[in-house]
């Protein structure tokens, strides 16, 4: 991997220090550039004839989406980012009272909050499957838990704010053994990490296209396995994802795009486009290779300073890289860091409460690295905090 050439076609890498990757990514200049051109057609000859004009290359991104992830094209839909495509995704699950959801400690709150909307209708149970001795999800108790009642395994892959990859390709293994549906929330995942949705065995899998595909804002998608589609009816419905046949009758389409809605954003669309396509070309192991080298090199340094703790946890750990500072305050840290024109983000107990309570922590820095940035790079953010 050139990094050199990488940072060249990256022009923020010029402007910032950016360990907010695990927020939004710096995009890449062609992913910018098509986005602009994009807007610029529009602007001169109008959003329906330059949709109509880009059909074809628009259409591509269902393809290449599929690719990246090992998909097939009618199992990808196109949304306007992860929360709504997790959404959709959970809200066509036809759940009934009884039913068991089987979910992770590290669970983001976007995603924790549906479960007990849920609960306001329906008498399902959620339940929290514990941690093994590294702090990811056990395989052993969710096997223990696992009963014809279970009608919902919900994991996070990467949560939010310590690190873990939980070992999704393994929960999906127990969960092909039951009847019960299995949603991967791979918000910060694809782009990171080598997201095979073969390989995880999962129904569903939601995405964005912000972080570490380092598309535009407003982007993502829905995979649905095809064995999955009949199962799931989405919660709402229009003329794009189902036909209106007669005065008393609509037909829902057969493919994943039933969970899209027909308005969209084209730019965007094609940005996160050339975004999947750049990472495929630099391959996604040579990414999660280098992203793991870089965050293992600073949870080393951070590791060293006297007065901050590494907050990561897992068996498998990723480019989130966590702590706290014994004296200062995440937020100072993060602003002290902003005046040295590094970006770094917080993460607080209300995004992952169930992880956050148990092990007493209120708010935690959070460096994201990702393979554009450099090990000088990261000699720079320490140095920042041996000053303080």
């Amino acid at each position: 991997m050139n990094t050199e050439q990488i940072r060249a076609k990256t022009p923020g890498t010029k402007n910032v220090i950016h360990f907010n990757n695990a927020g939004a990514s710096l995009m890449p200049q062609l992913v910018s550039e098509a986005v602009i051109t994009y807007l610029q057609e529009e602007t001169s000859r109008g959003g329906y004839e330059t949709a109509h004009k880009r059909r074809n290359e628009l259409k591509k991104v269902y393809s290449s989406v599929a690719d990246f992830i090992n998909a097939e094209t009618d199992e990808i839909a196109i949304m306007e980012n992860a929360t709504a495509a997790w959404n959709m995704a959970f809200f066509s699950v036809d759940f009934q009272d009884d039913d068991r959801i089987l979910t992770s400690m590290a669970e983001y709150a976007s995603n924790y909050i549906n479960y007990l909307k849920l609960q306001e209708n329906k008498d399902v149970q959620v339940e929290v499957i514990p941690n093994d001795e590294h702090g990811q999800v056990s395989v052993s108790s969710l096997e223990e838990m696992m009963d014809e009642n279970v009608k919902l395994i919900s994991i996070t892959h990467i949560p939010t704010n310590s690190g873990l990859v939980n070992p999704i390709e393994e929960i999906g293994d127990i969960a092909e053994d039951y009847s019960c549906l299995y949603l991967v929330d791979a918000c910060q995942s694809v782009g990171h990490y080598p997201v095979d949705a073969q390989n995880i065995g999962c129904d569903m899998l939601s995405a964005t296209g912000r972080k570490y595909l380092r598309a535009p804002r407003g982007t993502g998608f829905l995979y649905v396995n095809k064995r999955a589609l009949p199962r799931l009816s989405p919660p709402f419905l229009d003329l794009h994802a189902a036909k209106w046949v007669s005065k008393n009758e609509y037909r829902v389409r057969d493919d994943a795009r039933k969970f899209e809605n027909w308005e969209s954003n084209y730019a965007g669309i094609l940005g996160l486009k050339k975004a999947v396509e750049y990472a495929d070309r630099l391959g996604i192991e040579n990414i999660w290779n280098r992203i793991v080298k870089l965050a293992n090199k600073l949870r080393s340094q951070l590791s060293k300073l006297p007065e901050v703790a590494v907050r990561d946890i897992g068996q498998t750990q990723c480019g989130i890289v966590t702590f706290t500072h014994e004296s200062v305050s995440p937020n100072s840290v993060q602003q002290k860091l902003a005046g040295k024109n590094i970006n770094v983000n917080t993460s607080s107990k209300s995004s992952t409460l169930l992880d956050m309570q148990d092990r007493n922590l209120e708010q935690v820095v959070r460096a994201s690295v990702h393979y554009y940035n450099t090990e000088e790079e990261i000699e720079k953010l320490v140095g920042v905090l041996q000053s303080i």
